[in-house]
């Protein structure tokens, strides 16, 4: 029987994938009392980078917000792994950090991470609400725009 996450995710029309594996020596998330770290994840679907560039220059906002998204649907991939495949033990989305690939000019950091946010409170409700940091990189893994890590409390 799928819980109220999985039933919000099936509302919202998001499949999650298969989580990935790490691309390097660290793990994916490490769960330490209640508390599940998850590690940055990329705009990655079906294997493939969603959304590579400077965020403002050859990419978007609209398409890194996007790629925001698929960071926090990756993200919360991960979170049901460490959750043994049961998302309703996600008490709280405690803290989002976005990283923004840009030039120096950039200053809508915030407007892009919001992709990421809107996906956590849109499928974890209340609990979705969350601390966060957007913050701008001069170049980030594989060449994407957006990577976003994040931490989740679970019951």
């Amino acid at each position: 029987m799928a819980g109220k996450v999985d039933a919000q995710l099936k509302i919202l029309g998001i499949e999650l994938p298969k989580a990935a594996p790490s691309l390097a020596n660290y793990v994916p998330f490490i769960k330490t009392g209640n508390l599940v770290f998850v590690s940055g994840q990329l705009p990655m679907r079906d294997g493939t980078l969603q959304s590579k560039g400077l965020v403002g220059h050859s990419i978007p906002v609209e398409e890194a917000r996007a790629a925001a998204k698929q960071c926090a649907i990756n993200l919360i991939a991960q979170a049901k792994v460490a959750c043994d495949g049961n998302l309703d033990c996600i008490k709280r989305v405690v803290k989002l950090t976005g990283f923004v690939a840009s030039g120096p000019d950039f200053t809508d950091h915030p407007k892009v991470v919001n992709g990421a946010s809107d996906t956590m409170v849109e499928v974890f409700g209340d609990a979705g609400h969350h601390a966060r940091a957007a913050v701008g990189s001069s170049s980030l893994p594989l060449g994407a725009s957006v990577e976003i890590e994040a931490i989740f409390e679970i019951a």
